[in-house]
């Protein structure tokens, strides 16, 4: 598999220290250095592959760890903070990832009907071992960046072989999951993406277990199960994560973004803020936009 690793970091080498576009559809990468605020962001649903260095995920409570032998799913919408590490012998954190297409993977699982299904299993995010199969697959796609002609043909079968890599490994059971109707993962799905989407309204539980057809108790057990935070934690971190991207972004002060993410007092959003960043709104985001004049 290094022969494989080696290839890929050649493939990617330009990366920046941020999210780089490759020019083919969900596939973006990154190297080096990235700053922390960056890193503690709401994440799309996504495969991510490090080829170089290691990554830590924080998820609520839990930490995951990974490297270049293992891959990590996200399944659904959560919000992380991250850390990357460069490798043991100095060279610069570098990995890859696919955004998950709920499309393209409802239509590749039409014709797994046999693939296996989650046997109990509740998580949204998880780590693997990387296979040989799966790295052969993303060698395909990133060579696609030698020859962009070929992305519109090539790129979608080289799509599937990556997905359909994942369904064969153990985290499978939470792709087809999630990518089939009336599963209790799916039902979290749709109720994870309207919480994210409706950050500043008031949660009301009970429309939120109807919508996922369970009791409130039942919604709740599974919302963390999924998310490992509760549903009132879960928006708590989205709207202070939105709130610093407008502190940042937008010069907007602390009372006014803590009003447009839904806050009704600026005090308490202060203290939230504080407890999760570890520094005063405005002096977080001062820092921050020190930081990237820097850069």
């Amino acid at each position: 598999m290094e022969e494989q690793l080696n290839e890929l970091r050649l493939l990617a080498a330009h990366a920046q220290n941020r999210r780089t576009e490759t020019g083919i559809p969900r596939v973006a990468m990154v190297q080096g250095a990235i700053p922390e605020h960056e890193l503690a962001a709401v994440y799309d649903p996504m495969v991510n592959l490090i080829l170089q260095g290691s990554k830590s995920m924080t998820v609520g409570g839990r930490t995951l760890h990974y490297n270049p032998a293992t891959y990590f799913v996200m399944s659904v919408d959560l919000p992380a903070a991250g850390v990357v590490r460069s490798s043991d012998s100095g060279e610069p954190y570098l990995a890859v990832s696919l955004t998950l297409d709920a499309a393209h993977l409802a239509g590749l699982l039409s014709e797994l009907p046999n693939a296996a299904r989650s046997a109990g299993h509740e998580t949204g995010f998880s780590v693997a071992a990387v296979t040989p199969e799966l790295l052969d697959a993303w060698v395909r796609m990133l060579r696609l960046m030698k020859q962009p002609a070929d992305i519109p043909a090539l790129a979608p079968a080289y799509e599937r072989e990556i997905l359909y890599r994942v369904l064969q490994g153990p985290m499978g059971w939470m792709l087809r999951d999630i990518a089939t109707p009336d599963t209790a993962l799916a039902r979290m799905h749709q109720v994870i993406q309207r919480i994210r989407n409706d950050y500043a309204l008031p949660l009301r539980m009970e429309a939120l277990a109807k919508e996922a057809a369970m009791s409130v108790s039942a919604f709740h057990r599974h919302f963390k199960a999924v998310t490992a935070l509760s549903p009132l934690q879960y928006q708590k971190q989205v709207r202070l994560l939105q709130a610093r991207t407008l502190l940042i972004s937008t010069g907007y002060s602390v009372t006014e973004a803590a009003h447009e993410v839904g806050y009704e007092s600026s005090t308490q959003f202060g203290r939230e803020y504080a407890r999760t960043f570890g520094q005063p709104p405005a002096k977080d985001a001062a820092r921050i936009v020190e930081q990237m004049k820097s850069r």
